[in-house]
């Protein structure tokens, strides 16, 4: 498969550049426009030499003739060349003709567009119609569509109901044309090239058509896709090491990310954010966009900036029990397309944890930048953050953040793992709602304590201060209490707590959150290490989201024994929490050799066998990639493993490195941090940190 995006733009084609089958297409803003492109040589496919993408936004084809009458393979070559902007696509073609004698050739260009929601193309392909959230997968619309002769272009339109698309085709080269086509006859001598363009151009709601469509998309939008990048990489520290995993795995991460990034509300000061992950998931996503920001505050503060400016705006103000919303709840999922305009419960905000990682990001966007002007500007929507984990969070009274569905379309799970069946007891059977997961208690004490720091710090609040802080002490008293089971050796805490307060007895990698939570007392803490490390939990590739001593484990179980890349980078960070920086280091590296089998790009999710049993890790088959959060490890992995530290307080970035055996030389250049920038070096066992010159 080629992909191609930008932002929430994206091409998903075969290796010829053809789009037909399954989920290919052309997509914008939750809708696959372009649902058909393909190229044909006097009636057949060229053959394929070779393709790949160049950059994020551009791909490049190498086809030839197959065998044909009279010329033989390889007698013609053709180039296409693929470039996706914002609502856009450009297609350009070339053709040589290799012979010493001249050729005659009928190029056809075939395409349509069938306007489909991203959700009905997903339940089309895992053929599951409760996949869309509305009462029909099979909608009721047609297209309408015009050719204009005199500019030789295209125009398909829908119109259905509250929502409308156009879709408009150019092309350069004149030809024999009908309501999908387009054919050239050409004549080509001995040497001889003829080049042709197809631009498209993809228009939603009110958006209209305007003059000069091509010269404004292919010139000005291809240049700011450009810049973009070449602005994104210049601002990205500047990674040079012997360790090729990390060198490489990084790199990736970075182009993955330039690609995701969507842009921010319209006037944004602060930045982009990121998407959550091609192909489903090319929109807003609560948490995952503000983890995603989180891992990557090394890079620079623009993606958290635009995370929670665009996530502040999107803040719930009214309760709404078809889209799961109270006041103050941050969103779990936006979407654009014909499904959310036809009242398919969106924006959606059934994520008992996207509220409390706000405050948790805008903390530490404080520490890393300083920047008491931006927090100032969020403290009215941080005020409503901690409103909603005071009066909506806690649905019993007992001081914990418990979630239950009320949308009778919504999600049963509302933690990270929000597959159906992901909270299980160690016998296998499923908790019933309201659950209160155990790394959603550490998420609300650690927001209490970073917002009890923005009051003292920026807010000018001490008595809220202290309020949160007592708050913070009582929850962690009491979870460690509630949550914790004697029935291991040293015991373990589990998975959370049911409705009925009975313990959901299985071990999951949630505990290594618990870690990064700060909320384990220091004694448990050795223990929960230990059984991170553990070969029950740890498939050595990564650790698992569920020990194989549990009843419900599946190595190939979406929440229940897989090993999802976001996840060990944010265990890897409570063990860096709590000193035990070898085992995240051991983590780090195992996961930095499976993204190698991967291409240097970590997917969402891959299967949770043991290392012993398999050479390589197993893909998982419905992994987006790439995918934000997964972009994001290798980036909070690097932190870790230097140890980086900003300190608002003192103006200093403080390093604390301890490499991995495999890392013997690292040297990062251009971390900014504090309104300054910092170059690290470490080499021998010494860190060395100085401002860059």
């Amino acid at each position: 498969m080629l992909t191609v995006l930008d932002g929430n733009s994206f091409l998903v084609a075969d290796d010829h550049g053809d789009v037909g089958a399954g989920s290919e297409g052309l997509y914008y803003n939750d809708t696959r426009y372009l649902s058909a492109w393909q190229l044909l040589l006097n009636g057949e496919p060229p053959q394929l030499l070779s393709s790949d993408t160049v950059d994020y936004y551009s791909a490049a084809v190498f086809l030839q003739n197959p065998p044909l009458p009279g010329m033989p393979a390889g007698a013609v070559s053709l180039i296409r060349n693929v470039f996706v902007g914002e609502g856009s696509l450009q297609n350009t073609l070339r053709v040589e003709n290799h012979l010493i004698e001249p050729v005659e050739l009928e190029l056809r260009l075939e395409f349509d567009f069938d306007f489909l929601d991203l959700f009905e193309v997903k339940a089309r392909e895992y053929r599951d119609e409760d996949l869309v959230f509305t009462r029909r997968t099979e909608p009721g619309f047609s297209v309408d569509v015009s050719h204009d002769e005199d500019e030789n272009s295209w125009s398909f339109r829908l119109r259905d109901g509250v929502f409308s698309a156009e879709a408009l085709v150019w092309v350069s080269q004149r030809g024999h044309t009908g309501d999908r086509f387009i054919s050239h006859s050409i004549s080509l001598e001995p040497g001889e090239t003829w080049e042709s363009r197809a631009n498209v151009v993809l228009l939603s709601g009110d958006s209209r058509r305007r003059d000069r469509y091509t010269t404004f998309y292919f010139g000005q939008e291809r240049v700011r896709v450009e810049e973009s990048l070449r602005a994104w990489r210049l601002h990205a520290p500047e990674l040079s090491t012997d360790w090729e995993e990390l060198r490489n795995t990084y790199t990736r991460s970075l182009a993955d990310l330039a690609a995701l990034r969507m842009r921010a509300r319209q006037g944004s000061r602060m930045g982009d954010l990121p998407a959550a992950g091609l192909p489903w998931f090319m929109t807003v996503f609560g948490r995952d966009t503000l983890l995603t920001s989180y891992q990557t505050l090394l890079l620079g503060p623009s993606l958290a900036g635009g995370t929670l400016e665009t996530l502040a705006a999107l803040q719930a103000r009214e309760r709404d029990d078809e889209r799961d919303s109270e006041p103050g709840k941050i969103v779990h999922e936006l979407r654009l397309g014909r499904v959310a305009a036809e009242g398919g419960a969106f924006p959606y905000y059934g994520s008992v944890d996207s509220t409390l990682l706000f405050l948790i990001l805008m903390s530490e966007l404080y520490r890393w930048t300083g920047d008491v002007d931006t927090i100032r500007g969020l403290r009215e929507p941080a005020m409503r953050a901690l409103g909603w984990m005071h009066t909506y969070g806690d649905l019993d009274g007992d001081g914990f953040i418990e979630y239950h569905r009320r949308s009778k379309r919504g999600l049963e799970s509302q933690t990270w793992k929000d597959s159906w069946d992901s909270m299980r007891y160690h016998d296998g059977t499923v908790a019933r709602t309201p659950v209160a997961a155990a790394e959603v208690q550490g998420y609300a004490y650690d927001a209490r304590l970073r917002a009890a720091e923005l009051c003292r710090h920026v807010w000018g609040d001490p008595e809220l201060a202290e309020r949160l802080e007592r708050e913070a002490a009582q929850l962690k008293t009491a979870f460690n209490q509630a949550f914790f089971s004697e029935r291991n050796g040293d015991g373990y805490f589990v998975l959370g707590l049911d409705n009925e307060k009975r313990q959901i007895d299985s071990l999951c990698s949630n505990i290594g959150h618990l870690l990064w939570s700060g909320i384990v007392d220091e004694p448990r803490a050795a223990a929960v290490a230990e059984q991170l490390m553990s070969d029950t939990l740890n498939s050595g590739w990564g650790v698992r989201t569920m020990s194989d001593r549990d009843r419900g484990f599946n190595p190939i179980g979406y929440h229940t024994g897989t090993v999802w890349p976001h996840d060990n980078s944010l265990l890897t960070a409570g063990l860096v929490r709590y000193g035990f920086r070898q085992y995240a280091n051991r983590i780090a590296s195992d996961m930095l050799v499976a993204a190698r089998h991967f291409d240097y790009r970590l997917p969402e999710v891959f299967a949770g066998y043991r290392r012993g049993m398999t050479p390589f890790p197993v893909a998982y088959p419905t992994a987006c990639s790439p995918q934000a959060w997964a972009a994001g490890a290798p980036v909070l992995f690097l932190t870790c493993m230097l140890g980086l530290r900003p300190d608002p307080a003192d103006g200093r970035l403080h390093v604390d490195a301890v490499l991995p055996e495999a890392c013997r030389r690292l040297e990062l250049r251009g971390i900014e941090a504090l309104g300054r920038r910092f170059d690290v070096s470490v080499q021998g066992g010494h860190a060395e940190v100085r401002e860059s010159a």
